[in-house]
Formats: C-alpha cells, structure tokens, sequence
C-alpha cells in the first residue's frame, strides 16, 4: 500500500516540496539521536540486521543501559554538524529546481 502511494504524483510532489524545506529542530534531533544509536549498532554488534526481533530489541535495551548517556552526548554533537548539512542540502535542492 505505501509503495503504490510513494509512486503516486502527489506524494511525489510532496517529497519534492519538502526537499526545499528545512527541518525543524525536533527532527534533525530525532535523525541524529537515530545515526547515533546505528553507530553504535554497527560497532558493538556488525549482525544486528539478521537477529531475529528479540534478539534485537534486547540488544537495543542493553545498549541503551550501557550507552544512553554516549548516546545523547554525541546525538547533541551531530544536530549542529546535521544544521549545516541541510543549509548546504536546502541550497542544492533549490539551485536543482531554478536549473
């Protein structure tokens, strides 16, 4: 159902329109805490993307327990380095639409 609506013009142009826009604080929180939470997915535990469900979601609670804290630092860090990164994005997408 959502890969039949992804195609449709509207959502499309919807995407296409969000491109020109920036992101609010809030969101660039949410994707860098998420980046943050995969790097450390990637480092301390390479075959998360093939354990099953359980196996995950406890691999998640310990690393949460372990590194929360690590986490919110560096999530903090990556929010002004993402801040810079969607001015530069925002540019491009609008230079892409006025070429």
């Amino acid at each position: 159902r959502m890969a039949k609506m992804a195609k449709s013009s509207a959502m499309q142009a919807k995407k296409k329109k969000a491109m020109l826009r920036m992101r609010n604080p809030a969101k660039l929180a949410q994707v860098a805490r998420k980046a943050a939470i995969k790097s450390f997915r990637d480092k301390f535990y390479p075959s998360y993307d093939s354990m099953g469900l359980q196996q995950r979601v406890k691999v998640d609670q310990i690393l949460m327990a372990k590194y929360g804290k690590k986490i919110d630092k560096i999530s903090k860090k990556m929010v002004v380095v993402l801040k810079k990164k969607e001015l530069e994005r925002v540019k491009a997408a609008r230079a892409n639409l006025n070429a």
